[in-house]
């Protein structure tokens, strides 16, 4: 059964510039039922995280300073929101999101959180409109407990995962591998345990052949017994961030080709949505319920 982390928690008030990107969070559940998809009964809701879960991945001071809404106005100007009450419980529920999916995923093979994927959210920085990292605290949470012993973490935003590799640097048991945009956001990178930098306006035919030049071999390296996939949909040539050149379908089959190798070597995987910028919300919302479709299809759920 196909579980999906999704809480009206998601949804939070912010600033008429920032309303948009968060629409999505709304309409990605909406058009998955709309289209029958998934029913209802494959959606659950999260609680908030456990403090003590999300210090697996974050700072203690800096944990507290969001509880507090203490932050400097310097971090507050590099995260992008305004801090709330309501914008750090948002952070929360995902990553409690995220930490359920990935247990979901373990019993199922696959499990989403209809939002996540706030990967440049770093040990003790927030930046980028990610304050708390939800993968990197689910990824812990999984070796904390035994879950899992050797985890991968694939982040095909078209942005770095710089937060991801700052949190996990030096980390035997978590392997952070971003393929991202050489020259787009962040300018200054971390540096993860595989990157692959992109250039500007990159096809399908280009994109895929670079990542199917990578994601085996990453997968023979590590060994993984649990996948994260960070499955931004801001790789699209109609994205307004992205400058990268690639179509629905080619962003379709990049999802295809992480769902088959997960699901050919019996590795569970928890997805994340990750950023999707486009001019027009239902080219963001149509990539991200592809992406549910393909591990719907490839997993026999």
């Amino acid at each position: 059964m196909l579980r999906i982390a999704h809480h009206a928690a998601y949804i939070h008030p912010l600033r008429e510039g920032h309303r948009f990107p968060m629409l999505k969070y709304e309409l990605i559940p909406a058009q998955l039922l709309h289209e029958g998809v998934v029913s209802s009964a494959n959606f659950f809701a999260p609680e908030l995280a456990q403090h003590a879960d999300v210090l697996l991945a974050h700072d203690g001071h800096y944990v507290q300073a969001l509880l507090d809404l203490t932050l400097d106005a310097r971090m507050v100007r590099r995260i992008g929101f305004p801090l709330s009450k309501e914008l750090i419980d948002r952070e929360f529920y995902l990553a409690e999101g995220t930490i359920r999916s990935s247990v979901y995923a373990l019993e199922y093979g696959v499990a989403f959180n209809t939002a996540g994927g706030t990967h440049h959210a770093g040990r003790d920085f927030g930046e980028g409109f990610c304050l708390l990292n939800d993968q990197a605290v689910a990824a812990a949470y999984l070796v904390d407990r035994k879950l899992a012993e050797r985890i991968l973490i694939v982040d095909l935003d078209v942005h770095q995962g710089n937060g991801t590799a700052h949190i996990f640097t030096g980390n035997q048991q978590i392997f952070t591998f971003s393929m991202h945009g050489e020259k787009n956001f962040p300018f200054i990178k971390e540096q993860s345990d595989l990157d692959v930098p992109l250039d500007d306006g990159l096809d399908d035919n280009a994109y895929l052949t670079l990542l199917d030049q990578h994601l085996a071999p990453v997968f023979d390296r590590v060994r993984p017994d649990f996948v994260f996939y960070q499955a931004g949909v801001d790789v699209l040539a109609t994205d307004k961030l992205g400058k990268l050149k690639l179509s629905e379908e080619g962003c379709r089959l990049r999802d295809e080709r992480v769902f088959q190798i997960c699901r050919r070597r019996g590795i569970p995987v928890q997805v994340s949505m990750g950023g999707g910028y486009s001019t027009h919300i239902k080219d963001i919302v149509n990539a991200h319920v592809n992406t549910f479709k393909a591990a719907i299809q490839i997993f026999d759920l």
